[in-house]
């Protein structure tokens, strides 16, 4: 099967570079699938939910936030403000902010950034379904 390089780098880090099947990632119209041999594309991205498909293995899942995705040359770089793998999310944290940024929308005072809260929600949503996407281990018994 065909592959393609993918790399995804935020301003601190590498945080992934392999050979891969394909990508979905959250473009600002919806969810853009990438294959190997794509045409040139240099595109926005919203915060969501990342796809990396590799043969013989389980997808892999990426928290991202905004930023962008070019392809060229049968190489995708995702160029993200944050990019976090499903194993570096503490699920209890997300599910916090979850909780708290629901109470600050329910009981927002006149000075809170409501464009801002919602962006807040999505990203602390996104993490908790990443993380929860993550495989445990089978129980014995």
């Amino acid at each position: 099967m065909p592959t393609m390089q993918l790399e995804i780098v935020t301003a601190e880090r590498l945080v992934y570079s392999d050979q891969v099947n394909g990508v979905v990632a959250p473009g600002i119209e919806g969810d853009l699938g990438i294959l190997p041999h794509h045409a040139p594309l240099l595109t926005t991205l919203q915060a969501g939910e990342l796809r990396i498909m590799k043969e013989g293995q389980p997808d892999t899942y990426m928290a991202i936030s905004s930023g962008f995705l070019e392809v060229m040359a049968n190489r995708v770089v995702v160029l993200a403000d944050t990019a976090e793998r499903a194993d570096e999310i503490d699920e209890a944290r997300a599910q916090e902010a979850v909780h708290r940024t629901q109470e600050q929308l329910e009981h927002r005072a006149a000075d809170v950034d409501l464009e801002r809260a919602v962006a807040s929600m999505r990203r602390a949503q996104t993490r908790l379904k990443v993380v929860r996407r993550r495989q445990r281990p089978p129980t014995t018994g």
